[in-house]
């Protein structure tokens, strides 16, 4: 199998990640147990998670010129992942989610920062890199120009693209139509079809669909479900690995990025779901979206 490249065009955030024995309630203080700072956002999340299984991958995005944009782009670097499109800007704090966490429940607060100035003319001017690129990766954690303007580029250059839709949101059906795969979860696809599935007969009819609407192959992961797409117009449903998880941050993230390995080595879609399922399954079992991305060898062990 050639080593595909890959690119990536999305977010990068540190996650800060606060322990608690109970959240506050309002105007209280509370002790915390511990604190944790974790590269992530879904861009550099799928980044590394290819990177991992052996990709060539190229990185690209924005960071603020703070402490937590350098050592995101460092820890990309150390993974052999091509940074020369990530851009520093000096006047805006890197991206981050404050993840508030105690043993029952957690609550999340999300600042996009540079994230939100990923935009046309940023990913315009790294666009060589996308048309040289065997597959595109895209999410919603930046600009919808971005997106737009990077499938865009992947297009017209003939290059693969899949589009993460999360954050769900409604899209344009101009943006849907430069996607050859689009992978949302089950609340993606509610929310942008409006369909609402109880039985895999609702399931098949809503992604007939919607292929023969937009005119991509559509792959809906399904949680401990695992995942399902249509073969030759019918449901197919490949299983979740039985694991125990310890920590489901970046599943979908590492199903993204095994998916887009797959493809871009030339496999067909039969073969890339199951080992996207495989990759996702085992991403489960370590703490850290990025630290529990598994390597090749463990997936095909796996």
């Amino acid at each position: 199998m050639q080593r595909p490249n890959i690119v990536v065009a999305g977010s990068m955030n540190m996650d800060i990640v606060v322990s608690m024995q109970r959240m506050p309630v309002v105007g209280e203080t509370v002790h915390g147990e511990a604190i944790h700072y974790i590269p992530g956002g879904k861009g550099a999340n799928q980044a590394v998670g290819a990177a991992r299984l052996g990709a060539s991958v190229a990185m690209i995005g924005a960071v603020g010129g703070d402490l937590f944009g350098r050592q995101i782009e460092e820890k990309l670097a150390s993974l052999g992942i091509d940074t020369a499109g990530i851009v520093r800007l000096d006047d805006e704090p890197t991206g981050t989610a404050t993840i508030f966490h105690t043993a029952d429940d957690n609550c999340i607060v999300i600042v996009a920062g540079a994230n939100g100035r990923c935009d046309e003319q940023l990913v315009t001017a790294h666009a060589g890199t996308i048309r040289r690129a065997d597959l595109l990766l895209t999410q919603l954690e930046v600009p919808l120009e971005a997106v737009r303007a990077a499938m865009s580029a992947a297009k017209e250059a003939g290059v693969r693209t899949v589009l993460n839709p999360a954050p769900a949101a409604a899209l344009p059906d101009d943006v849907l139509r430069l996607a050859d795969y689009v992978t949302p979860n089950e609340t993606e696809f509610a929310l942008m079809s409006g369909s609402s599935c109880s039985s895999e007969e609702e399931w098949e009819r809503a992604m007939r669909a919607w292929e023969q609407r937009y005119g991509h192959r559509l792959v809906v992961t399904r949680g401990s479900r695992g995942c399902s797409y249509l073969a030759e117009g019918t449901i197919r449903t490949v299983p979740a690995l039985p694991v125990e998880p310890v920590d489901t941050t970046g599943a979908g993230d590492a199903f993204n990025a095994g998916l887009g390995y797959m493809l871009a080595s030339g496999s067909t879609l039969e073969a890339a779901v199951p080992f996207a399922v495989r990759a996702a399954s085992l991403s489960v079992t370590r703490f850290g979206a990025q630290d529990g991305m598994p390597t090749l060898e463990e997936v095909q062990r796996a």
